[in-house]
């Protein structure tokens, strides 16, 4: 994989978050092509504006449905089994990832309830089990761009992966749309017109399908009347409508206005995108995935501002994945170029071979244009942009310093941690965990270049995400023209959480020397071990979830400083660092009715996890969990009561474990999977009714407490402020 390819597969990302929130507001179907025009005219930018744009099935699916290739030894070998997994791994039941629509009315929720069923690909998402009609839905097509990102100039192997991912929920033209649609995004990375791309796509759509028949109708139209998209959306609507195939969001009707905006839109994409959001129907697919195709075919530089500003390189998904839902773009993309390279057996290119733990932030704006989502609260004095590498400069967020004066203050930061007064609505009920936690470090490597004024002064900070309070450390004169390593550590948040960290700008300047330059941050990181507690007083129950877990089933809510938990028929809540391998755990755990309630650990997700706990009268297990099947690794007599508090501690590192109630060992086992990692929580089985509180990871007093047990790890320093000059 060469610099090029890299880039081609950020900007088809970039291209597909533009359409889809481009074409999020009008996706409602009282908007029909005539009332967009009526309304809205002729589309030339974002319609609306949102504090922050939380992400729907269109994104969730791209980001989401690859990820169990990740830890496959060999992913080239993965098929629609490890699709499926993902499906039921990631997706809260009834909530985000998908359209709930109800059983046989939105195919995914239909195909997520045949996947509990035990009736699995390509079975779950077949015409003989859920008829034509659900199975040739638009989702074929719209979760699919992933897979033509990961096989760029190879249209085969991106239509042959598509198609066996899409199997999961679709049949007959659902299958067509989705091979067509990749094998596109495949061939954009060598072709830079539009009708070879449609021409080139279309040998890997059979023929004799309707979804065939309507891109050759769409395209012979467009040889007559090349300058007119709105008839030809007439033609469509006449023709190939929603009148005429069923369900809700049929894929025909909308393969239809995807060709139609490829064409019309003359290779350009802006135009392309925004003539996707004017013919209405699935506004968000389609724009989002010819987003996805313009976007790898133009690059970068066919980006426009107008969108990438707003977008900022970053999206918001709603898996149970807390900490993964805040979805920084260049990270995500390297990413997937990594796994590419692992699925087209490719040396991995210089700019992949970085050192950085899964898990961790590590910012590099190595990507021409990236931003990694920093945000100015002082746009009018310290605008932001990237900064290209130069004789001494490397790859940074330039910070604009414009005419700065005492009394003015900017704070330049980026998000690390969500909650719902972040949002402008509900859409998809994102969850987070966070990204920072206490006990990590943060290094910024910042350089000052000054044009005029007096000294520029800086105090890293971070903001308490329940006091709203920004908690700053001692302030720096930036040195001129000499990059400055600015370290510090995270310390004890009290059971609350870090959401915002970056640094203060300030300067001296009289209004006779105003502070002018450029201020760039070329690094940003943070990494460590966490080491955190959670106050459930501090906490709030937000997208129908308790801060800071994920929920599946059940009912979840605050009472004081706990978290209540309760089940009718199962329940399970999530947070957490997602690759965490050992972990040092304690908590108040209160069984109030119900036979099987546990601590979940190394949690890839739902339905692949480890559980210890209470399993029936007088029982503790310790089991692992995957999918549908659960392995006892080990069982041991305790007399547990319910409605009575007990303290847990529970101490895992590599294969070892170690169990506690109130300080006493009672379990201790050395069967893990020492590579499993994931996130913690608690589980009901059936009925039941838990109530947790005074949680503690990997604190200083886990880690003495348990130095008998466990290895001891060096022990996390208090907060300091370090800045070195390189």
């Amino acid at each position: 994989m060469d610099q090029e390819i890299l880039e081609k597969i950020y900007s088809g990302f970039l291209g597909k978050t533009f359409g889809v929130r481009l074409g999020a507001p009008v996706e409602p179907a009282i908007y029909d092509y005539k009332k967009i025009r009526e309304i809205y005219g002729n589309i030339t930018g974002f319609t609306k504006y949102y504090k922050t744009f939380a992400a729907d099935d269109d994104t969730n699916g791209p980001v989401w449905f690859h990820r169990e290739l990740l830890s496959m030894v060999n992913p080239a070998e993965a098929g629609a089994q490890e699709v499926a997994k993902a499906w039921l791994n990631y997706g809260r039941e009834n909530i985000g990832m998908f359209w709930w629509g109800g059983d046989h009315i939105s195919t995914e929720h239909t195909v997520y309830l045949n996947l509990l069923r035990g009736i699995f690909p390509p079975k779950s998402g077949s015409i003989e089990v859920n008829g034509q009609e659900l199975a040739e839905q638009i989702g074929g097509q719209i979760f699919i761009d992933t897979w033509g990102l990961l096989f760029p100039q190879n249209p085969e192997k991106a239509a042959d992966f598509a198609k066996k991912a899409a199997s999961v929920s679709h049949d007959g033209d659902g299958l067509e749309g989705a091979k067509f649609i990749a094998a596109c995004i495949s061939l954009a990375f060598t072709h830079h017109d539009v009708k070879t791309i449609i021409s080139e796509a279309l040998k890997f759509v059979s023929p004799e399908s309707t979804y065939a028949k309507v891109v050759e109708a769409v395209i012979d139209f467009h040889a007559v009347h090349p300058e007119d998209w709105y008839r030809c959306m007439e033609f469509l609507d006449a023709e190939w409508g929603y009148d005429k195939y069923g369900g809700v969001v049929h894929i025909i009707p909308n393969a239809g206005v995807c060709v139609l905006s490829l064409l019309y839109g003359q290779n350009d994409f802006a135009r392309t995108i925004e003539i996707a959001t004017m013919c209405g129907w699935d506004t968000d697919c389609n724009a989002g995935n010819v987003g996805t195709i313009l976007g790898v075919m133009n690059g970068l530089e066919g980006l426009p501002d107008k969108y990438r500003k707003i977008t900022n390189d970053r999206v918001i998904t709603s898996s149970v994945v807390g900490q993964l839902n805040i979805v920084d773009v260049p990270t995500f993309v390297k990413e997937t170029a990594r796994l590419s390279c692992r699925m087209n057996l490719e040396a991995l290119p210089e700019i992949l071979t970085y050192d950085s733990r899964l898990g961790e932030i590590h910012y590099d704006f190595s990507l021409p244009g990236s931003t990694h989502g920093f945000e100015s609260d002082n746009y009018f004095k310290t605008e932001l942009f990237h900064v290209e590498a130069g004789d001494e400069r490397k790859p940074s967020l330039g910070v604009l310093i414009d005419r700065m004066v005492a009394g003015d203050v900017s704070h330049i930061y980026t998000k690390t941690y969500y909650k719902r007064s972040d949002f402008s609505d509900e859409r998809y009920k994102p969850c987070f965990a966070p990204q920072a936690f206490s006990g990590q470090t943060v290094k910024i490597t910042t350089m000052l270049e000054k044009w005029k004024g007096d000294a520029a002064i800086v105090r890293p900070y971070f903001r308490d995400s329940f006091s709203e309070k920004r908690i700053y450390l001692p302030a720096l004169q930036l040195v001129e023209n000499k990059w400055t390593d600015i370290t510090f550590e995270i310390p004890d948040m009290k059971g609350s959480f870090v959401d915002e960290i970056g640094l203060e700008l300030t300067t001296d300047s009289p209004l006779t020397n105003r502070l002018f330059g450029r201020l760039n941050i070329g690094f940003f990181s943070v990494s460590g071990k966490p080491s955190y507690t959670i106050n459930f007083s501090k906490q709030n129950v937000e997208f129908l979830n308790v801060t800071p877990f994920a929920h599946n089933r059940g009912e979840r809510t605050i009472e004081g400083n706990q978290m209540v938990l309760t089940a009718e028929d199962d329940a399970m809540t999530l947070t957490g660092s997602y690759y965490e391998k050992d972990i040092q755990l304690e908590c108040d755990f209160q069984p109030v009715y119900g036979r099987y309630q546990q601590l979940i650990f190394k949690a890839k997700g739902i339905r692949e996890n480890y559980s210890i706990g209470f399993d029936g009268e007088n029982r503790i297990t310790l089991k692992r969990n995957t999918f549908s099947e659960s392995e006892l690794l080990k069982e041991v007599q305790f007399p547990w009561t319910n409605d009575k508090a007990y303290h847990f501690g529970i101490f895992v590192q590599g294969q070892n474990l170690v169990f506690k109630i109130e300080e006493e060992k009672v379990l201790e086992s050395n069967k893990l999977d020492s590579s499993a990692y994931g996130l913690f929580g608690f589980n009901i089985q059936g009925q039941g009714k838990l109530k947790v509180r005074d949680i503690q990871v990997n604190t200083e007093k886990n880690l003495v407490s348990s130095a008998v047990w466990v290895q001891k790890i060096e022990k996390p320093q208090k907060a300091k402020l370090l800045t070195t000059l390189l």
